[in-house]
C-alpha cells in the first residue's frame, strides 16, 4: 500500500523560506513517472505547482508563479521529494499536497494515484 506523508508546513513571515518533505512508502519513487505538489487555498481549486519527472531523465515543471522562488527535488535513497520554498508571499497560503503518478500530463490532478494528507502553509503579511 502506497502512502505519502508530507511535512514541513508552518506559519511564517512573507519573505521567509519553508522546505516542505513528502516520504513515500510502499514502493520505491522510481517506480512512479512523476511526483508533483499541488495546493489548495481556502475557496479555491486545488492546483498544481511543481512535478519531477524522471522518464529518460529528470524534468522539472513549475506554475508560472512559483518560478525562480520554488524548488522541487528527490533524495532516492530516503524514498523522499521535497519542496523548497523561498521568498514567501501571503499568496501562497494554502495546504499543500504531494502527489504520485504512473502516467499522464504532470499538471492534471485526477491523473495522480496517489496523494498525501496535506500539510498547511500560511504566510503573514
Amino acid at each position: 500500500q502506497v502512502q505519502l506523508v508530507e511535512s514541513g508546513g508552518g506559519l511564517v513571515q512573507a519573505g521567509d523560506s519553508l522546505r516542505l518533505s513528502c516520504a513515500a512508502s510502499g514502493r520505491p519513487l522510481g517506480s512512479f513517472s512523476t511526483m508533483g505538489w499541488f495546493r489548495q487555498a481556502p475557496g479555491k481549486e486545488r492546483e498544481f505547482v511543481a512535478a519531477i519527472s524522471w522518464s529518460g531523465g529528470s524534468t522539472y515543471y513549475y506554475e508560472e508563479s512559483v518560478k525562480g522562488r520554488f524548488t522541487i527535488s528527490r533524495d532516492n535513497a530516503k524514498n523522499t521529494v521535497y519542496l523548497q520554498m523561498n521568498s514567501l508571499k501571503p499568496e501562497d497560503t494554502a495546504v499543500y499536497y504531494c502527489a504520485a503518478q504512473y502516467s499522464g500530463r504532470y499538471s492534471y490532478a485526477p491523473s495522480y494515484a496517489y496523494w498525501g494528507q496535506g500539510t498547511q502553509v500560511t504566510v503573514s503579511s
